[in-house]
Formats: structure tokens, sequence, C-alpha cells
């Protein structure tokens, strides 16, 4: 259909300025002195040392020397390893089959199953590993208190011990689920009924269907997810803190925080942090050659509703596995917070006679430096969502529509931070501005940006079946029938639906030529 415009509209538009491409460079631009500053001062200090004489700096490799053969870092090195390994492997294992039975069967209250996902996505880690000190404590956890008390065991007894490789594994597992659950159901989600009802009809069995068509396009979804899981494990600090140092050992986070006390070692944290990123560089590359040019486009036609498999008499199961792993990260953490928030000791037992609002009282009224942190946790929290999102959100448009050249080194730049920690970014921005003041608003910003931009990265290129739908066909018509309504991009961008730039809410988009329906 054509639509003819009145003259006078037209010619306005004629002298409308497309600034566009100065916006877009204009982020990219902040995207590369935020990651390439510290990066640079990573890059720097790891292959020089100091000349105490002359105080200029002279390259050496003793560094990487010392740091993959003394024991004190090749120890949190394996550690750090066999921890994400380990912790990816146990979301999948539990994330992957919870993701299908909310998105691809008749198991009852999955909207409150999707909400206590998110209760645990947005739980920190950190918090998490507080709770489960006060639950799984050897002496005074409240689980090993009931095993005592139910058993009789003498008081140097316990059944769980937090303090402990496994015990960091589990604590940063409940945690990182949410990452590979999120992903793995958006996909199933966005698998056109279709395409297994065509199958079926040709004559597939539910295995054979599954295995050939529903698990392919998942696929991508799922690694996506597992590398996410990985990276996220590999790179905490509040965690392996409050629950591998008490235990004796470092994980790589630790062992870099440890150099930065005094005397300080910058070199030996920048030498560390590097292999970290290697790591990251390694793991997008090789999921990059497994999917290769997998994907698949919807040409025409609205999908229909995923094919829900009745669970039968296996509902009751399913049902408690999905309980038992909601109960991990939400329900026993908050209970273990909540006691400890209102009782007089945090290991004991809440009762009606115990009850005190003393903790609350002291801590919002009497303790003076809680002002000051719920002040500087707002204005940085708010700082750094709002410059985070905008970059994120510029980024990832530049990264999946390859809007300027070079691209692909912003998607490269905007995954590189996940691999370090924040902590040596910091003092890697600090050192290379020389401010005192903003650094830290800037560097909480720049670890904003680059988890939502690895999403973003990930689902625009290498997760094709569960969003490029969205990013790719649905976008390109958008931005094709913004461009006769709106005229520059940067309108398009602005007054487009929110909707396929939503994470969570793919499953409520339709395929492109819905979209452009009268």
């Amino acid at each position: 259909m054509t639509i003819a415009l009145p003259a006078e509209i037209a010619d306005r538009r004629t002298f409308r300025i497309d600034l566009s491409w100065p916006i877009l460079i204009s982020f990219a631009i902040i995207l590369c002195v935020l990651i390439i500053l510290p990066i640079s001062w990573l890059v720097i200090y790891s292959v020089t040392v100091l000349d105490e004489a002359t105080r200029s700096r002279a390259l050496t490799l003793a560094h990487f020397q010392r740091l993959f053969t003394d024991p004190d870092f090749v120890d949190p090195l394996l550690t750090t390893i066999t921890l994400a390994v380990s912790a990816s492997a146990v979301c999948c294992v539990v994330a992957a089959p919870m993701g299908w039975l909310v998105a691809r069967t008749d198991l009852p209250f999955t909207t409150t199953i999707r909400a206590l996902v998110t209760a645990s996505f947005v739980t920190p880690p950190f918090l998490g590993a507080i709770a489960w000190e006060i639950l799984a404590a050897p002496n005074s956890g409240l689980l090993n208190q009931l095993y005592r008390y139910l058993t009789g065991a003498p008081q140097g007894e316990y059944l769980l011990n937090i303090y402990s490789l496994p015990g960091l594994i589990f604590v940063i597992s409940c945690y990182t689920f949410p990452y590979v659950f999120v992903l793995v159901a958006n996909a199933l989600d966005r698998i056109p009924g279709d395409l297994e009802d065509a199958s079926s009809i040709l004559g597939g069995k539910t295995w054979t269907t599954a295995r050939r068509i529903t698990i392919p396009l998942a696929l991508p979804a799922l690694l996506a997810g597992i590398l996410i899981a990985f990276l996220q494990a590999m790179i905490l600090f509040g965690s392996p803190a409050i629950l591998a140092l008490p235990a004796g050992f470092h994980t790589m986070t630790t062992k870099i925080w440890s150099l930065f006390q005094y005397p300080p070692k910058p070199e030996l944290a920048a030498a560390a942090s590097l292999p970290l990123l290697v790591v990251t560089v390694l793991l997008l590359r090789a999921q990059q050659i497994i999917l290769g040019r997998k994907g698949y486009s919807v040409v025409g036609g609205k999908n229909s509703d995923p094919r829900l498999i009745k669970l039968g008499w296996w509902k009751g199961p399913a049902l408690a596995f999905v309980g038992l792993v909601l109960m991990l990260p939400v329900f026993l953490p908050y209970f273990a917070l909540l006691n400890a928030a209102f009782s007089p000791i945090a290991t004991t037992l809440l009762t009606p006679f115990n009850f005190t609002l003393h903790n609350i009282y002291f801590t919002f009224f009497e303790l003076s430096a809680t002002k000051l942190a719920l002040k500087n946790t707002l204005i940085l929290g708010s700082l750094a969502a709002t410059i985070g999102t905008a970059l994120a959100l510029v980024i990832g448009y530049i990264t999946v529509r390859q809007a300027v050249i070079g691209h692909r080194v912003l998607g490269f730049l905007a995954t590189a931070p996940i691999a370090i920690p924040g902590i040596v970014l910091g003092v890697g921005l600090y050192r290379r501005t020389g401010v005192s003041v903003w650094p830290s608003a800037l560097v909480r910003a720049g670890a904003v940006v680059a988890p939502v931009a690895l999403v973003c990265w990930l689902t625009g290129r290498a997760v094709e079946p569960s969003s490029r739908i969205a990013t790719g066909a649905l976008v390109t018509a958008l931005v094709g029938a913004g461009g006769a309504l709106y005229g520059a991009g940067v309108r398009v961008l602005r007054r487009a639906p929110a909707g396929p730039t939503h994470p969570i809410r793919t499953r409520d988009l339709e395929p492109a030529d819905a979209a452009l329906e009268p």
C-alpha cells in the first residue's frame, strides 16, 4: 500500500538532520574508553616491572612465570576452573529440565515458578552465601543443629559444611542457574509449534521430534546459558570471600584481592586477571564453532502456540523437583535471613518468646554508617543502571544490526570485562584516568554493560533459534516500517515498540508479518 504524504511534510523532512551516526559512534567511543583504558592497564602492568632507580617500566615475563609455577597462584587457578566447570554443569543439569517443564508441559503454577526464579536471579550471590552460612555452618548452622537434635549426634558432628569447595560450588550454582533457566525457557517458548506438528504428521515420535527439532533449536540457548553461568562462577568475589577464605583456600578473585592488600602487587594482579580474559575469548570462539551458522527464520504466517506435553501422574514428582530446586536459592535462604533479623542471635531459631526488633532499630537508627551506605547505594545504583542500560541498548543494537564498521570489535569489548574481576577494572580505570571522584560510578556502569551486552551479543549472533527471530527478522521489519514512518534511525530506535528489546518477554513477540498487519 502506498501512502502519499502532503508536500509540506515531505519538504519539512528534507531538512531534518539525521543524528543516528554521530550518536551511535559516540556510544561506541564511550564503550571503548570504559573498556580499553582498564584493559590496557592490565596488559601493560602484566608484562612490565618498575625500575626503582629510573622509575621507568621494563618488559618482563616474570609475572606470568610466577603465576604458572608458584603453588600460591596455581592452586587458586585450578580451584577457579573446577568451581566454574562444576557450577555450570550443575546449572545445566538442573535448569534445563526445569525450563522444559515450565515451558513445554502442563505443569501448574508456571507463572509463580518464573517469579520465584526471578527472585533468585535478583538475589545477590554474597547475600545467599551469608544465608547459607547461617544455615550450614558446621557448628552453629540451623540445619546442622536440626540434624543433631533429630539424631542425637554429639556437638562436634555435622551433616553439612558450607566452608568447603563443594559448599561453594553449591551456593554459586544456586544463584547462577537462573541464567540457564531464562534462556532455555525463552528458547522453548519461541519454537513454533508448527514445526513439531509437522514432525508428528510425518510420523515422528515424541522423542524423535525432541531429538531432531526441539533440542537442536534450544541448544544455542543452552550453550549461551552455560557460558554465562561459567563466567559468572569464575569472576564472583563475594561468595568465595565469605565461604572460601574461612575454609583456608583461594579462588582467583580472592587471590587478586589479596594482591591489592599491603604491600600491593598490581603487576601480579594484572597478570592473574589475563588468563580469565583468555578463557572467555576461547569459550566464545568455541561456542561459535559449535553452533556454526545454525538457525531458522519464520517466513510468514503466525506461529502456533507450543505444544504442551501432558505429564499425567508425573506431575507430582515434577512439582516436587521444582519445589526442591526453588527451596535452595529462595525459601531456605530468606527464612535464614528473616530468622537472623528478628532473633537475638543469628543461629538461634526464632520463637514468639525471643522475637526482637533490636537488630532493625540498631541498623537503621543507631548505626551511623547505614545512612551513608544507603545513600551511596542509591546514587551509584541509579547512575550505573541508567548509564549501563543506555550503553547496553545502543551497543547491543550496533552489534546485532552491524550498524558501524568494527561492530565485531565492539562485541568483543562488551564481553571482555565479564571475565575480569571488578576490583581490577576499577583500579585499572582509576590509574589510567587519575580521577578520584567519578570512577566508581563508571566502573559500576561498565559492570552493568558487560553482562547485558554479553546477553545481547550472544542472543543476536549465537542464540539464533531462541531470539534471532526477535532481533533479526522482526527488528528488520520494524526498522523498515519505522524508516517510512519516522525517518532517521535514532527516531526509529526511540519510537519502536519495546517488546523486541525486552530480554525476558520474548515469548510475547509475533512474527514479522504479524507486526506489520493493519
